[in-house]
């Protein structure tokens, strides 16, 4: 399985919070990498000036709506939680992503990959979750409409296998992809055993 957080989305999530306390007398920001390390960057603003962050855990502070922002510095782990814990607290937990892959022209999933389907109801359970994607995939060989056929299939089969286990109908969401959005991108008319999936998206 692999994690997904959109690290813009914490970001300002993280900078609503403080800037609900409009009454506050200064704001404070800081620019935190998401789940894989990866950092995005954010300008902080103000009528006097500004600055750039894009380093993990850089941080500004900004004394009052008629200041420039100060200066950069690095906040550290301890710092951060103390000045965003309850923020951090409410986040929600990140997507999480299996994959289950097919036989050329199969619909039904290979049996190592059946096997996710115990993880990806524990997934389900454990977060309460009210939204789950399942995204069926072909490799590039055969038609366009085909593989759309056969993608959807694929995402239908993965669906049911779910409502068997007891999942609603009602919190799943299917779509169909064809030979679009590869996992492995190649050449036309291609059998790539990796492109073959159906991706299931637990929020």
């Amino acid at each position: 399985m692999i994690y997904e957080q959109d690290m813009q989305r914490l970001m300002l999530t993280l900078v609503t919070c403080l800037l609900i306390a409009g009454c506050a007398p200064k704001s404070t920001f800081v620019l935190l990498p998401d789940p894989n390390g990866k950092v995005g960057k954010i300008i902080v603003t103000s009528s006097q000036g500004t600055q750039t962050l894009d380093q993990a855990r850089q941080s500004v502070v900004i004394k009052g709506k008629a200041n420039s922002p100060g200066e950069v510095k690095t906040m550290d782990e301890t710092e951060i939680h103390s000045v965003f814990g309850k923020a951090l607290d409410i986040q929600p937990s990140p997507p999480v992503k299996f994959l289950l892959y097919f036989k050329p022209e199969s619909v039904q999933p290979k049996p190592e990959s059946a096997s996710e389907i115990h993880k990806i109801i524990l997934a389900i359970k454990d977060r309460q979750s009210m939204d789950i994607s399942i995204n069926g995939h072909t490799d590039s060989k055969g038609e366009a409409d085909y593989n759309y056929g056969l993608s959807f299939q694929r995402a239908i089969r993965v669906q049911k296998m779910l409502e068997k286990e007891g999942v609603a109908s009602s919190l799943i969401t299917t779509t169909s992809h064809g030979k679009n959005n590869p996992l492995v991108p190649t050449a036309d008319n291609v059998p790539e055993p990796r492109n073959r999936r159906v991706e299931v998206i637990v929020r």
